[in-house]
């Protein structure tokens, strides 16, 4: 009797078990569907930013591993899924069954809204989920709702994410009514010992598959860091799921957060600031090795200097074969000046806009940390920056904002960098609604040019027209969108989105040409430095190359300049702006502190986050194996180990700097002093 009560317990318990099991691999299967197909609806709706030389064996690839890639995706929601089925069958298995449609339901919510935010995602930055959705954390909230609303029509979109997943739902309730044992081979399989452990076995399997993303061990397995298998990178990114991308947005945060991406010794930053510095010295003072000499003025000091740093002035548009469109030609016209020179080959120092308010406010390359964040710890400003160095020079300093002093903390951390004064959004008389980012820029120009006076000064001046959610009235501001839209070839002609984008282009363009223009006529003896603040946001074309995508132009024009001020073959970045301005400016043997170099002595080699560029071509830096993209025909190739050593020089030495201060010791390290 009781080996019979015993027989019976086992075959109960093994009942529930099984049950249990089969409910975890019903929701396995069901999100791994749902992610498979999320991933072939995706590549099928935006296969216009695929290369042309993709054909139908890379899309296949690409879906195999995505479907690999996405076991570990599925294998964590199924955690969550029996943690909530375990916990209800405490109670009863009915219990259990509405523990698990609770969970589920709320993780086709977010899967689903996920999935309808990934094309407009894709559309602004070209990448799946990214570290931009940390850094939206520090944004305005405020404008970054209404930029969605407007932008990217967050309520209909959330409507249908909410649809979708209803729907969803729906499905699965009908996939956990299936019966999985009356299609069983042999209805005895999960009651016999031997069909036990095939099942267990199978388990086990589907376990540690989902462990290592479709692999057997962690030797073979493929994550985020080395998916990259396919020669396009629209397919690349389609490859990783968006938990797989949100992943990797957490972990490069990580990095950032705790610098774990750069990690250099003492000894590593002195050998750096000598090669950088061309210095043989021994100093513990990294100063020793950043200060500079300037060579003597180029041309009669200014009385008053404008750098402006535009919102996504991208250079392409600049370039000849885009001169039908006249979206650019306000500083084209300028360019044609005698009295300007142009570098087409700039790098911006970071792929957002805070990334160039830190390059050109600190002097530094972006080393992964988050200098705006880093206010309260700065005692000082930095020996590089920008504020302090003119104002040496007689310089009143000013940086003028259009949006609110709150954005990314820039008021005080500007001031906080040495500059005497800051104005935002709440000290300009708006003619105009402006956005939700800030004012138009033709009303930030007008406060610049109502608050400059005889006093010499240095003004920075960042603006946000040409920005999403695109709201200028460009009718009222004499856009002619039907030139622009015939100047299209065909296939882009009705793509009205493009055609904003391109009209608030050439509102900036405008607006600062014009702005140029008034103030040369009120100081003709002013000195202009313009920069965009980032490229990589929109194109004409769904993949265009690497210089075209990334690169900004930089010019400078005021009475004395030449065209000849830069050599066809100098590039740069946003921490060459500085040093460049000193040897322009600066009376000879004046000292000022710079971690990047002059345009004007000669740059051949310039980096920022990810990127570096050289005379005729540009390449990432930040993947196993420096592969350059030509530009420019009939240019040697680079010297790849120089340019990477250039590269982890201006990071290291910028990083350092930043946590540390500009004393070399070893046991800096193990301090977080913030100091010149």
């Amino acid at each position: 009797m009781l080996k019979k009560f015993s027989g019976l317990s086992v075959d109960n318990a093994w009942n529930s078990i099984f049950i249990f099991l089969v409910n975890g691999l019903k929701c396995y299967l069901f999100f791994w569907v749902i992610l498979s197909i999320f991933r072939i609806v995706f590549i099928a709706d935006m296969h216009s930013y695929m290369s042309l030389q993709i054909n139908a064996d890379d899309i296949k690839k690409a879906l195999v591993l995505g479907m690999q890639m996405s076991m570990q995706t599925v294998g964590v929601l199924t955690i969550f899924d029996l943690l909530f089925l375990g916990i209800g069958n405490i109670f009863s298995h009915h219990r259990g069954r509405q523990f698990l449609n609770i969970i589920m339901l709320l993780q086709l919510m977010a899967v689903s809204i996920l999935f309808v935010a990934r094309f407009p995602f894709y559309r602004t930055y070209h990448s799946g989920f990214n570290q931009m959705l940390f850094t939206g954390m520090h944004e305005d909230w405020v404008a970054l709702f209404w930029t969605m609303v407007d932008q990217f029509d967050l309520p209909v979109r959330l409507l249908g994410a909410m649809v979708l997943a209803i729907v969803l739902f729906y499905l699965w309730q009908k996939f956990l009514d299936w019966n999985v044992t009356a299609y069983l081979p042999v209805k005895w399989l999960p009651l016999r010992w031997k069909g036990r452990i095939v099942f267990l076995l199978l388990v086990y399997f589907i376990a540690r598959l989902s462990l290592f993303s479709g692999s057997w061990s962690w030797q073979t397995q493929i994550d985020w860091e080395n998916s990259a298998i396919t020669k396009d990178d629209f397919l690349n990114e389609a490859i990783l799921d968006d938990g797989q991308a949100i992943y990797r947005a957490y972990r490069l945060k990580q990095r950032s957060a705790a610098s774990n991406g750069l990690s250099y010794t003492a000894d590593d930053i002195r050998d750096f600031a000598r090669y950088l510095s061309g210095k043989n010295i021994q100093s513990d003072n990294l100063n020793d090795y950043l200060s500079k000499q300037a060579q003597g003025p180029v041309i009669t000091k200014p009385r008053h200097i404008f750098l402006l740093i535009s919102e996504s002035y991208a250079n392409w548009p600049l370039l000849p074969e885009y001169d039908n469109l006249h979206i650019a030609d306000g500083m084209k016209s300028v360019i044609g000046e005698n009295d300007t020179a142009y570098c087409k080959a700039f790098l911006p120092n970071g792929s957002s806009t805070v990334n160039a308010l830190m390059g050109v406010v600190t002097g530094f390359a972006d080393a992964n940390l988050y200098l705006t964040t880093m206010v309260d710890k700065m005692q000082q400003p930095y020996s590089t920056a920008i504020a302090p160095q003119l104002k040496k020079l007689g310089y009143t300093t000013k940086f003028y904002y259009a949006g609110p002093s709150s954005w990314e903390n820039i008021g005080r951390f500007t001031k906080a960098q040495g500059f005497d004064n800051f104005y935002s959004r709440s000290d300009i008389t708006e003619t105009s609604k402006g956005s939700v980012w800030g004012a138009d820029d033709k009303d930030l120009y007008n406060l610049v040019l109502d608050d400059t006076d005889g006093r010499s000064s240095f003004n920075v001046i960042l603006n946000v027209s040409n920005h999403s959610p695109f709201e200028v009235d460009l009718k009222a501001n004499g856009f002619d969108s039907a030139g622009v839209k015939n100047a299209l070839e065909p296939q882009y002609q009705n793509d009205d989105e493009l055609l904003k984008e391109l009209g608030h282009f050439w509102y900036a363009d405008k607006m600062m040409s014009d702005f140029i223009a008034a103030m040369r006529q009120k100081y003709p003896d002013s000195l202009f430095l313009i920069v965009g603040d980032h490229a990589d946001r929109y194109n004409i074309e769904k993949t265009p190359t690497m210089y075209k995508r990334y690169v900004i132009p930089f010019i400078v024009t005021g009475d004395g300049v030449n065209k000849k001020l830069f050599s066809k073959d100098d590039v740069g970045s946003q921490i060459d702006i500085f040093p460049t301005l000193m040897e322009l400016i600066a009376p000879k043997g004046f000292t000022y502190y710079s971690v990047g170099r002059s345009l004007t002595l000669g740059n051949k080699i310039a980096a920022n986050y990810a990127f570096a560029i050289t005379d005729g071509y540009i390449g990432r830096t930040d993947e196993a194996g420096y592969t350059p993209e030509g530009f420019l025909p009939d240019k040697p190739s680079p010297d790849a180990a120089a340019v990477m050593k250039y590269t982890d020089a201006i990071r290291g030495i910028s990083w350092w700097a930043a946590k540390y201060g500009s004393h070399i010791a070893v046991n800096q390290v193990q301090t977080a002093a913030v100091s010149p």
